[in-house]
């Protein structure tokens, strides 16, 4: 508990600026992302947009040693896709953009999945079933409430459909510091785990898998894709607890909260 960062009023207000900025990049992307571009062009136009559009910092560039603004994950790719010249979309890929943006000090991390021309309607299906597990985890966040309450809502939900949860990677507080406590995990038990508090903001980002949940990182030390090599995909938000339940931080222009 001692570790757990309760922001102030004033911290809430630069988080939720944060968040609205990085909305503003996948806004800006959502007309970028086609056919026949490259992760790296990908990466490129996100960075140039934080930079000189929205005066802020890519806050994944040079964490971690990482040294690229965003993740790309595409099909079988789980998470931690690292951009590349080589790698190009193509009709009936799904792709996982993962973006973070820091503004004086604050950072904010959502995910969304392009599904470029027309997919497989098990592809389209997984796409839907992650973001609608993503939600569902959302709905539970209120004061009072666990971290097992999120993470069982979301592995049932995608369970339900036919599909699995991974369970090596999680959500996370997020502030100043790109990864914070609690954890929040995308499985689990109702009513276990940490007990929400007003003033706690996390990510919640589930990477649901067509086939088994087991993944296996790949020698790039980065890139994690299923065992199986059947589809993932994975959407994040960033969510403030309120007094009385929730505040989805990065919510994007064409999206309604559910409350």
């Amino acid at each position: 508990m001692s570790n757990l960062l309760i922001k102030s009023p004033q911290q809430i207000t630069l988080m939720r600026e944060s968040g609205t900025l990085l909305a503003r990049v996948f806004r800006a992307l959502d007309e970028f992302i086609k056919a026949g571009i490259s992760t790296m062009e990908i990466n490129d136009f996100v960075e140039d947009y934080i930079v000189n559009t929205l005066q802020s910092r890519p806050a994944s560039k040079g964490q971690y040693g990482y040294q690229y603004v965003l993740n790309s994950s595409i099909n079988e790719v789980v998470c931690h896709g690292v951009p590349s010249p080589g790698k190009k979309l193509k009709e009936r890929d799904i792709v996982n953009i993962d973006i973070t943006l820091e503004k004086n000090g604050y950072i904010a991390d959502s995910s969304k999945m392009y599904t470029i021309g027309e997919v497989l309607p098990l592809a389209q299906k997984l796409v839907d079933v992650t973001y609608d597990a993503m939600w569902q985890g959302i709905k539970c966040v209120k004061p009072g409430a666990t971290t097992g309450d999120i993470g069982h809502a979301i592995q049932v939900y995608a369970e339900k459909h036919g599909f699995s949860v991974v369970r090596e990677y999680c959500g996370h507080g997020i502030g100043k510091d790109m990864h914070e406590d609690p954890q929040i995990l995308h499985f689990g038990t109702p009513h276990t785990g940490l007990a929400l508090r007003a003033g706690m903001i996390f990510t919640i980002e589930p990477m649901i898998n067509q086939g088994s949940y087991r993944t296996k990182q790949k020698k790039d030390g980065w890139t994690v894709i299923t065992r199986d090599k059947k589809l993932s995909a994975q959407w994040e938000h960033t969510i403030l607890v309120t007094e009385s339940g929730y505040e989805v931080l990065t919510l994007r222009q064409e999206e309604t909260s559910p409350l």
